[in-house]
């Protein structure tokens, strides 16, 4: 039974929806809350992370002897800090590599550079956890509000076929609460598409800051093999 004009509410247009109209506002509304639980996590980590890569890159860049930098990280760095487990990856590998005998500098430094590649890939695509249902959420929710409403519209009207005089009061209840479900799947889909777009361009600046961390630390490196290089040959 639809409520009249005068006990009109949100609450109420909610209740006396249909069942699939019901169904529909459920799953915007579960959609909804995991965005803004994803939204809440990620914008924690994603500072944590920006955080600690700052605070390493300028601790390695202050830092003359990279092997004792290696071995304050430990056997394994924090979760969060992606940069430090970067330079654990690229110098463990460095220091394998430099023990093979009748290895060239080149090789070592190609292996390296190889590591290095593989483990940004890994950090990145740990930056991108949820990125893609936010993405989903976004771009899909309005379709799922907007079937909601046509559903609902459309027994609205089939109402008004069994009735012989169609009035303001018999259609706006059925049209209105119709239309909450287009609302809803919308305030799902903004605030996802804004924390969407928002976190990848976070991504893409820490990914940038990935690549540069790599060359220069591989550069790092390549310069410590020749100067080994040429003491070995002066001696």
């Amino acid at each position: 039974m639809h409520s009249t004009l005068e006990q009109m509410s949100v609450w109420s247009l909610i209740n006396d929806a249909s069942l699939l109209v019901k169904g529909v506002m459920l799953i915007l509304l579960l959609a909804s809350l995991v965005s803004w639980y994803l939204i809440v996590q990620r914008s924690l980590l994603l500072g944590r992370i920006e955080r600690l890569a700052k605070q390493f890159q300028l601790h390695f860049r202050n830092s003359g002897d990279l092997a004792q930098l290696y071995r304050e990280g430990g056997e394994e760095p924090d979760d969060d800090a992606c940069l430090q487990r970067i330079f654990h990856q690229g110098f463990s590998e460095y220091s394998h590599l430099r023990r093979e005998p009748g290895i060239t500098p080149e090789a070592v430094v190609d292996g390296v550079e190889r590591r290095l590649l593989v483990s940004i890939s890994e950090e990145q695509e740990r930056l991108e956890k949820g990125l893609a249902f936010l993405a989903t959420v976004g771009s899909v929710s309005p379709y799922i509000g907007l079937f909601g409403t046509v559903w609902g519209i459309m027994n609205s009207f089939i109402g008004l076929s069994q009735v012989q005089q169609a009035t303001l009061g018999t259609v706006a209840p059925g049209i209105a609460e119709a239309l909450i479900a287009t609302a809803i799947g919308l305030f799902a889909a903004i605030p996802a598409v804004i924390a969407y777009n928002r976190f990848a361009a976070r991504v893409e600046t820490l990914s940038t800051r990935f690549y540069s961390f790599g060359n220069e630390l591989q550069g790092r490196l390549h310069r410590a093999l020749q100067a080994t290089t040429r003491l070995a040959q002066a001696a």
